[in-house]
């Protein structure tokens, strides 16, 4: 499986089977990540994580404290597709794989403002 990242016309393939997602909330500057894995269905979100609450990042009532962060395991079935917003008050979403992080302005190749960016799994 692979993961397609479209924004501004721009589409990139990514060679992974599973990712994370992580940015810091604009107001609360908090970080939070998801681990996502790529399944024939779609985007399933496996793990979310958290460093602290406030602003509408409240950990899941399930969640455990594991090395700083509130994580849990939400039970949702896999997304076709997962729209991201950027606002540009809280740096950029990053992208994350094999302990290796971008932004999604450095795998599209060009800055993305305020585009939105769609992530989903690419046709074989």
């Amino acid at each position: 499986m692979s993961l397609c990242v479209a924004s501004a016309g721009v589409i990139k393939t990514l060679v992974v089977a599973t990712f994370t997602l992580a940015w810091t909330h604009s107001i609360e500057k908090t970080e939070w990540q998801e681990d996502w894995r790529i399944t024939p269905q779609g985007l399933e979100l496996i793990t979310a994580r958290v460093k602290g609450s406030g602003a509408g990042m409240e950990p899941a009532p399930e969640a455990r404290l594991v090395d700083g962060w509130f994580q849990w395991h939400p039970h949702r079935p896999p997304l076709p597709s997962v729209v991201l917003g950027n606002s540009g008050l809280a740096g950029e979403w990053r992208l994350c794989s094999e302990g290796n992080c971008r932004s999604l302005s450095e795998i599209v190749g060009h800055p993305i403002g305020a585009q939105p960016t769609t992530l989903s799994s690419c046709p074989d």
